[in-house]
């Protein structure tokens, strides 16, 4: 098996500065680290060739920040993401997730608009917002010492291999953007403002096509060159909104997401030919249709036979293993490839950052996934390395902040 990866000031109010001197006291640079916008908000359309003929520039579209969910979720998923999981310290209580969390959306809210983060020490790096997001969430380590419930980790798998240094977490950070200079600032932003707080646990870097590459919404392919992610519900329906969010308790507005870190192994995809690909997957690589189908989105007929009497989608394929008779074990996908460079004799050192959201893992996700892991010929290249789960909870209006629903 090829090797895995081991892996100007701008003022603030009286509230604020009380919260960074008692919960950030000798840091000079306390930045935030926020929340990402609310999905019922789009982002600014983007510019019109002028009729000089002069490039379009996308650095100053934004996302909306506040709203009823956090934005990083219906948004159309952008070029750059950085996940980063946090450990807590030992002595920090609910008070010190609440005044963490007010700080946080203090400045995850200045930076997606384009602004520097409270104590930003590079205020130049924060004017190009490029759709920055910043979506928060919560493991089962952070919702109990909050006092609250939820969520737990996902049962073990056959097919894991699962490191530490990928693995679980107390808080989320998703940071996503199109362009990943201004990724890279808004993380060093809102991690100084965790210092007093928390631990960086694990942090991964994820691509996807760059912004203008593609239309908005095309669904993108992974490095083995697969559609990932054609049966996604579309963002603004019922459908999704049955899908996605949750509907009571502190959770209501909000989500559960998992991420999974997979290895996939370039080389022995490479030893596979086409026919075999397209078997393995259920769905024909040159436009992700499924092999009953011509277009991508055609309705799969798994009851369709061959001359010779076998299944045209085979029993063992991912799409095959991944759909269900029962409609409420659905997932959104939102993933992003990862490629590391490669040391010794390895070709490539790649996967893919799986991250899906659903309203309920145990009743939408945890189905699914035993099924791949009973029976799916892609796990013949792939294999998880690492695994979490949190919750994601709703957003919140101005003057409030992610996380009041638990902490308030």
């Amino acid at each position: 098996m090829t090797k895995t990866d081991s892996g100007a000031r701008r003022p603030g109010s009286t509230r604020r500065q009380f919260l960074l001197g008692g919960a950030v006291a000798g840091v000079a640079a306390a930045a935030a680290i926020g929340v990402d916008y609310a999905l019922n908000s789009s982002s600014t359309p983007a510019k019109t060739p002028s009729p000089t003929g002069e490039p379009v520039i996308h650095g100053g579209e934004t996302v909306a920040f506040h709203g009823k969910h956090q934005a990083g979720i219906a948004t159309d998923a952008q070029a750059h993401g950085t996940f980063i999981g946090l450990d807590l310290k030992p002595e920090i209580d609910r008070g010190g997730l609440r005044r963490l969390m007010q700080i946080l959306t203090d400045d995850a809210a200045r930076l997606t608009a384009g602004e520097p983060a409270l104590a930003d020490s590079e205020p130049e790096m924060a004017i190009t917002p490029a759709r920055l997001t910043v979506t928060f969430g919560f493991g089962p380590g952070f919702i109990a010492r909050a006092g609250g419930s939820g969520i737990s980790q996902l049962p073990a798998f056959g097919i894991d291999r699962l490191q530490p240094e990928f693995s679980e977490g107390d808080l989320l950070m998703q940071i996503a953007g199109d362009d990943p200079t201004t990724v890279a600032h808004a993380a060093r932003m809102l991690l100084k403002d965790t210092r007093s707080f928390a631990t960086v646990r694990w942090t991964q870097h994820g691509f996807r096509r760059a912004y203008g590459t593609e239309a908005p919404g095309t669904t993108m392919r992974n490095l083995f060159g697969q559609v990932d992610g054609t049966a996604n519900p579309r963002p603004g329906t019922a459908d999704f909104d049955t899908v996605v969010w949750r509907a009571d308790g502190w959770l209501a507005g909000g989500t559960t997401m998992v991420i999974r870190r997979i290895h996939m192994d370039l080389e022995g995809w490479d030893r596979v030919d086409r026919v075999g690909r397209d078997q393995s997957v259920g769905r024909k690589l040159s436009n992700g249709a499924p092999l009953t189908g011509v277009n991508e989105h055609d309705e799969p007929d798994f009851e369709a036979k061959n001359p010779i009497g076998f299944p045209v989608i085979p029993e063992f394929s991912h799409m095959r293993r991944s759909r269900s008779d029962n409609p409420t074990e659905r997932i959104f996908r939102r993933a992003y490839n990862y490629d590391i460079p490669p040391v010794g004799e390895e070709i490539s050192n790649s996967g893919l950052i799986f991250a899906s959201f659903q309203a309920d893992v145990d009743a939408q996700y945890v189905p699914l996934q035993r099924r791949l892991d009973e029976l799916d010929l892609l796990n013949e290249w792939t294999v998880p390395i690492g695994s979490s789960v949190f919750a994601i909870p709703p957003g919140c209006q101005p003057g409030g902040y992610i996380g009041e629903t638990l902490l308030g």
